[in-house]
């Protein structure tokens, strides 16, 4: 008779910024693909809801404090995938008109966020043996366009934080992974300006990307074999050709 294959071991994922968009429907996909989920954010009663929903767990997380990410990362013990999809951006002035406080704001949550959340987990994803980080940055990591001074500089940064990650952990089984989306109609826009009618505005006349789109790709990268790593993936809306040109009906 012959003998029933070992099953795989469950492979548990953490996503920051779980509590809305890109975060959440990440939980749900990866959820949907057999992973283990943890969903961390400050809003942590969203994080809760989605958790009860896909069955995973959820716990509270400030990427932007040191203690609230050692808190987590004693709390969720090893993992091996950490998708860091906490971030933002503040306001669009030019850079005549940038709000220092704004810049420094931004570069904390999306640059140096990556930073503290990689430095608590790393660990246990080289003990999984299986490891993947996966982060998200925008096309404004390699372009730009007037009034984005401030958040491309900060996903400049982020992109160059993937460069270095892949060279400084090669040899070793973590993966690294850039996603970069164009225009995603989340609650990025209304963070962003502040007003629901300009966020509105923002995808009127075009179908934009939905957080859904942004969080397929990252479970097609995230299950890939252990020798594949999905390098960096630019996904936009066929709308929109680059930051500065966009076809609206």
């Amino acid at each position: 008779m012959a003998e029933t294959p070992a099953q795989a071991p469950v492979r548990t994922a953490l996503v920051t910024g779980a509590s809305s968009g890109i975060g959440a429907a990440t939980v749900r996909a990866l959820a949907a693909a057999g992973f283990a989920t943890i969903a961390a954010a400050r809003r942590v009663e969203r994080c809760e809801a989605l958790a009860a929903e896909v069955g995973g767990r959820a716990l509270a997380l400030d990427v932007t404090d040191a203690a609230s990410v050692a808190a987590m990362a004693a709390a969720a013990g090893d993992v091996d995938v950490v998708v860091h999809s906490a971030g933002g951006a503040f306001g669009s002035d030019r850079v005549e008109d940038g709000d220092p406080e704004g810049w420094k704001a931004m570069y904390d949550v999306n640059v140096v966020g990556v930073l503290r959340v990689h430095q608590a987990l790393l660990a246990g994803m080289r003990r999984g043996g299986n490891g993947h980080v996966v982060v998200l940055g925008s096309i404004a990591g390699f372009e730009v366009y007037p009034g984005g001074g401030g958040y491309t500089a900060v996903k400049h940064g982020v992109n160059a934080l993937c460069r270095t990650l892949r060279q400084e952990l090669l040899g070793e089984p973590v993966r690294v992974t850039e996603i970069a989306p164009g225009m995603v109609e989340t609650e990025f826009s209304l963070v962003r300006l502040g007003d629901r009618a300009a966020a509105e505005k923002v995808y009127e006349g075009l179908t934009p990307l939905s957080a859904e789109d942004v969080a397929d790709v990252i479970a097609f990268a995230v299950t890939r074999p252990p020798h594949v790593d999905v390098d960096k993936v630019v996904v936009r809306p066929v709308a929109q050709a680059d930051a500065a040109h966009v076809h609206r009906r």
